[in-house]
């Protein structure tokens, strides 16, 4: 599989997220009669069913992205790192920057200085300040939006790039295909029976890395911190025992899943967690998930080499040709499939 999956015209790609949260389009993929249905969100119910497993992320979004400036004013821009299971001190953080930093630099954020205690490799850094990090971001920090976004973030963002039900605070980009969900919708697909539960996967900056390398299994997958409790094993080991289907909702929850399948399936475990690195194609065989409800992605990602290897690659490039054809709006803030 050629690592451009199709040509994305930047006009398609939504700049803003839709007017009311939910109010966004779905395009439905029917494996087995390769069927499309053009579909609104809100849609999305009438293909769950009782006994079904609806399986979304609660992680949460921090405001990761910090501007920081030296005493003479020159700005170097910083990203926090997601986090993972072994964690720094609370007044330390390891951070992405763009242009020059030494060891022993001091830079300042507010009122807040921040010290550079050494350089890693990538572009990386660990910093120290006196307080936690974690605060400074809360207070100076930006909304982290993708690349392909191109605008500054600005006060809806710290909403609108947030799920409804982002709980734990870790990730350095959202769970995009959860951004179109609603409270309402939830509390409609458990009053129809089917069971709703949560995993947490800290999304990394690497969801947005293109492949580089020639053949698709060279490419190095990024790790991401999981971790799926007890109540959720519990219900997928049902569902799979009882013939029902584990609906995942996104991409990062698939890849939690799928990572975890071994500890899922055949475990009685009442935690699974760890730093997946799964890296999923064309030509994996899915072991837990049964549907995915994603978004539209970008040509060279990861992610679409996951929906490509789940709803089968030439049928995939048929739905996004109709959704190109359509006006889809297309990435973090565009409209969603779901694949069944």
């Amino acid at each position: 599989m050629a690592a451009e999956f199709y040509v994305l015209p930047p006009e398609k790609i939504a700049q803003e997220p839709p007017k009311v949260r939910g109010a966004s389009r779905l395009l439905v993929l029917h494996r087995d009669t390769k069927k499309l249905e053009d579909k609104r969100y809100t849609d999305a119910i009438d293909y769950l069913e009782p006994g079904d497993v609806l399986v979304l992320n609660d992680t949460k979004v921090m405001p990761a992205r910090l501007i920081t400036k030296f005493a003479d004013g020159r700005e170097r821009e910083m990203m926090l790192t997601e986090k993972h299971a072994r964690e720094l001190p609370k007044t330390q953080a390891q951070v992405v920057y763009r242009g020059k930093l030494r060891a022993g630099d001091e830079l300042y954020v507010g009122d807040e200085e921040l010290r550079v205690l050494e350089i890693l490799e990538g572009g990386q850094a660990i910093i120290e300040a006196d307080r936690s990090i974690a605060a400074i971001a809360d207070e100076y920090g930006a909304t982290p939006l993708p690349p392909y976004i191109r605008r500054e973030a600005n006060q809806d963002d710290a909403q609108r790039y947030q799920t409804v039900f982002a709980h734990e605070v870790g990730s350095v980009a959202a769970p995009t295909a959860s951004l179109n969900m609603t409270d309402e919708l939830l509390r409609a697909i458990k009053a129809k029976g089917i069971e709703v539960v949560y995993l947490t996967l800290h999304v990394g900056r690497g969801t947005f890395l293109p492949i580089r390398s020639e053949k698709v299994n060279d490419h190095k997958m990024h790790e991401e911190y999981f971790e799926i409790p007890s109540q959720a094993l519990q219900k997928i080991r049902a569902a799979k025992q009882m013939g029902g289907r584990v609906v995942a909702l996104g991409t990062t929850v698939t890849r939690a899943l799928e990572y975890a399948a071994g500890g899922i399936l055949t475990s009685k475990t009442q935690i699974v967690h760890g730093e997946a690195d799964i890296f999923i194609h064309p030509g994996y065989e899915f072991r837990v998930v049964d549907a995915l409800l994603t978004n539209f992605h970008a040509p060279e990602s990861t992610v679409i080499q996951l929906a490509a290897a789940f709803a089968g690659e030439e049928f995939l490039r048929t739905a996004y040709r109709h959704a190109l054809k359509s006006n889809y709006r297309f990435l973090s803030y565009g409209d969603s499939m779901l694949i069944i």
